[in-house]
């Protein structure tokens, strides 16, 4: 069975920082493209950071700079290091995890989110 643990949410101050990390069991880790989403008002959860099974990053522009999305293949964990925090920021950040597996079917599954506030 397929599992993503998320960890490492928290409350903190404007321009402080988090290491989110994501414990996957269930999947071959090192094939799937890894990512940290998060919902937004009226819309599907958004994309803040993904990383390909080869080390390809993509981020929101909006956290570029700021945020550093990394992989660990040997322990099947993602993490997300996120740094100037604004309050902007605050959310509750979903791990996922992707992969195609023919040319009309994907395998997509998500861990159950953790909380990051950012307040004075």
């Amino acid at each position: 069975q397929v599992q993503l643990v998320e960890s490492g949410g928290g409350m903190v101050q404007p321009g402080g920082s988090l290491r989110l990390s994501c414990a996957s069991s269930g999947i071959s880790f090192s094939l799937y493209t890894m990512g940290w989403y998060r919902p937004t008002p009226g819309k599907q959860r958004e994309l803040v950071a993904t990383v390909s099974s080869i080390g390809s990053a993509v981020y929101a522009d909006s956290v570029k700079g700021r945020f550093t999305i990394s992989r660990d293949n040997p322990k099947n964990t993602l993490y997300l290091q996120m740094n100037s925090l604004k309050p902007d920021d605050t959310s509750v950040y979903y791990c996922n995890a992707r992969k195609w597996t023919s040319f009309s079917s994907q395998s997509n599954y998500w861990g159950q989110g953790t909380q990051v506030t950012v307040s004075s």
